[in-house]
This record gives structure tokens, C-alpha cells and sequence, in this order.
């Protein structure tokens, strides 16, 4: 499998093949070649079907019926390879060759590439596009910035300070505490403290201990499994208590939730009801939703159990049995490669759960969790020991 953009004769050229067949589309208009112009380009594909916006103007192609994932299990490369060799022959339409010119704000699957010399796993033969201190965003929220003799300076809008225009003015005396953030609140020329994990009060200065974790919205937990190398991720299993006042909410994701390609299983509630998901690979799982009673605003505890035995999967919620699928009877996928992470209430600040779940789960979860346990682990998981924001103690009251 692959997917190839290439400048070919001036057009912009989209390749990818899916196992089955390669899908060829084209811009119908070139690029300017005057070293100057930046152009914006956008491709991809949904399923087999392709599309490809070039500054504006858009093709898409519907793809026969076929393979509808992208199976590549290797790196993602900018500009060119380090052998061109390694380029399969119907990715391009004549010899590869390397891409001369400028490329920045790469954005994969809404996650940007960050292009220093740092952060790529590695490279060659690559400059400043800009060739001068300022870069590109050196200058964070809409900053301007000048060139000087030492280097660069930021002019910054009205609300930001700093070096870089990182800081805002409502912010730049807060008293938040231990690895707490700052998050300004323009409207009322104030701040709120958020808080890590662990702490609580207004300035995150209150040092707490629970066994239930309560979660208050824009929270989340991020556990990462000691045990993961060690586990047979063909035969998983998670289970947990979890009381809500909520009809929607992503209430635990097992899965790095870094890209479309990651296996996951989540669990969590639409529209009131349970909502389980497993993801072995491909993506092609069918969500399996409970309608039978609601899970939410009955100011009760419910016990949820899913158990992966290969593609087999059962669902126990208040020790009853009640969803019962095999997934993919084929079995070209049986494991649950999860990456070792467990993501609890939601993800880190900043990453919207309907965003990363691409529509599964349309919120994060507002409620209490308890008794976490992975796989037949016979202790329970210590939430406290993640990491993770705007979580509190829910061992007691509302």
C-alpha cells in the first residue's frame, strides 16, 4: 500500500493504492514555478475515494468498489527518500526524483508536522526556507516578527507578551501552582487555574488523594500500562464502575489516538446508551450500541466489562451479558496492539474527543469513575500515578 503527492510537468499529481488497484488524480491547473508563490494544497482520501484541492479548486474521484484502507506500517516521508529506490514504481509517473523548493505547515490527520531539526526521526540536504531567524510561526498568536542583528523580535497583539507572543497578559502574574495551567479568561481580564493531577483549589495549591476520579469536563487521565510488552493482546479485557449525569461522554479509549491507523477499544455513551467500539485493525469495526435501558442521569453506579477473545467480542454491563459480536469472522486481525496507553474522561488539553475519535464520541466525560482493572490484573489501576488535568476527588458528595 501507498499514497504518493508529486509535482509532475507543473501539476500536482495524487497516487495511492490501497492493495487493490492504483488511483491516479491530477490538478488541472500548475503550479507557478516562480520560487516565490506558496501554494496550498490539501489530499487525501475517504475510504477508496480520492480528492485533491489545489489553492482552492477541487477534484475527487470516485474509486470503483475495492480495498478502502491504507496499510503502509512504515515512515512518512517529505521531499524524498534516502534510497529513491525504495519508491514503488506505480507511485510516480516517470524515475523519482527528489522535490526542490520550500514546504511548511504539513497537517496529517489534523496534526501538524513540526519541521525542525529536531523532531523528524531524520533527514538530509534540508534548509531555512525563510533564511532568516524568523522562520516560519516563530511568532505565536498572529505575532509579528522583525529581523535584527542578534537575531529576531515579536511585535505582539495587544492581549500577548513574551519573547514569542506565548504568554497572555492575563496570565503573566497568575499564581497557579504545582504544574498547574494558566488558561486566560479574556472576557473577564482574568484567569482560572487548571489543575494536574493530584491537586485542587483555586490556584491548584491543595494537594488531594482519592480512589474514585471525578471529572468536571475538559478532564482527562492518561495511563500508561507498565505490563503492556508483557500482556497476550489477542485476549484483552477492561473493566470499571461509572456513574453520570450525562447522555454523551467518552468514558475510557485504549489506544494511542494519535492517527487513523491506531487500534483502539472504547468505551462510552450515545444518546444515554452504552457505546462500545474495537478497532483490530483497518478501522472496519461496526460500533455496538445497547439500547435496552439507559446508563446515564439515574445517580447510579454501573459495572462495564469488555472482553476481547481475538475478534470475539462481549460486553457485561451490571454483570449481565449484553452484546455478544464476532467482529471480523476472516480473522486477519486478532490483536489489540493499544500501545500501552489508556486514555480516561477524554484527551490532553487541546484535543477534541469528537476530533479523535472522528465522530465516535461527540464529548468528554462528565461524571465519576472507579475500580479500573486491565486484562485479569488483580490490582486495580492507581489513577492517581498518571498523569492528567481537571480531575478531583469523587469519593465523596456530588
Amino acid at each position: 500500500d501507498f499514497l504518493c503527492i508529486s509535482l509532475v510537468n507543473g501539476f500536482i499529481q495524487l497516487r495511492y493504492n490501497l492493495g487493490d488497484k492504483t488511483v491516479i488524480l491530477q490538478t488541472f491547473q500548475k503550479v507557478r514555478a516562480n520560487g516565490e508563490t506558496w501554494h496550498s494544497l490539501k489530499a487525501g482520501r475517504v475510504g477508496n475515494e480520492g480528492y485533491l484541492d489545489l489553492d482552492g479548486i477541487n477534484i475527487t474521484q470516485k474509486a470503483s468498489p475495492g480495498m478502502n484502507v491504507l496499510d503502509t506500517h512504515t515512515d512518512f516521508f517529505v521531499g524524498g527518500l534516502s534510497s529513491l529506490n525504495l519508491v514503488n514504481s506505480m507511485a510516480v509517473e516517470n524515475e523519482p526524483t527528489g522535490f526542490t523548493g520550500c514546504i511548511r505547515e504539513i497537517i496529517v490527520n489534523n496534526r501538524e508536522l513540526k519541521l525542525t531539526v529536531t523532531d523528524p526521526k531524520g533527514g538530509a540536504n534540508i534548509g531555512d526556507c525563510d533564511g532568516t531567524a524568523c522562520g516560519y510561526t516563530v511568532c505565536k498568536n498572529n505575532g509579528t516578527c522583525q529581523v535584527e542583528n542578534a537575531g529576531f523580535s515579536c511585535s505582539c497583539p495587544q492581549e500577548w507578551i513574551g519573547s514569542t507572543c506565548e504568554q497572555s497578559i492575563h496570565c503573566s502574574q497568575h499564581r497557579c501552582g504545582s504544574q498547574a495551567l494558566c488558561i486566560p479568561q479574556p472576557t473577564s481580564f482574568s484567569y482560572i487555574c487548571m489543575c494536574a493531577l493530584g491537586w485542587s483549589g483555586k490556584y491548584c495549591d491543595s494537594k488531594i488523594q482519592f480512589f474514585i476520579a471525578k471529572f468536571v469536563g475538559n478532564s482527562y487521565i492518561k495511563y500508561t500500562d507498565p505490563y503492556y510488552e508483557k500482556r497476550d493482546l489477542q485476549h484483552s479485557r477492561i473493566s470499571l464502575n461509572f456513574t453520570t449525569s450525562q447522555t454523551e461522554g467518552l468514558i475510557v479509549w485504549m489506544g494511542k489516538g494519535e492517527d487513523e491507523d491506531n487500534d483502539f477499544l472504547a468505551i462510552g455513551l450515545a444518546n444515554g446508551t452504552l457505546k462500545v467500539v474495537i478497532n483490530l485493525g483497518e478501522r472496519i469495526s461496526v460500533p455496538l450500541i445497547h439500547s435496552k435501558y439507559s446508563t446515564c442521569c439515574d445517580e447510579r453506579w454501573h459495572f462495564v466489562t469488555v472482553v476481547q477473545n481475538q475478534t470475539c467480542i462481549k460486553v457485561y454491563l451490571d454483570d449481565e451479558l449484553i452484546m455478544f459480536e464476532d467482529i471480523d469472522p476472516h480473522r486477519k486481525y486478532t490483536a489489540l496492539n493499544y500501545g500501552g496507553i489508556c486514555y480516561f474522561g477524554g484527551f490532553e488539553i487541546g484535543r477534541k474527543v469528537h476530533v479523535v475519535t472522528t465522530g465516535l464520541f461527540q464529548k468528554e466525560f462528565i461524571g465519576k469513575i472507579k475500580d479500573a482493572v486491565l486484562f485479569q490484573d488483580s490490582k486495580k489501576i492507581q489513577l492517581m500515578k498518571a498523569e492528567g488535568y481537571n480531575v478531583y476527588n469523587g469519593n465523596y458528595g456530588n
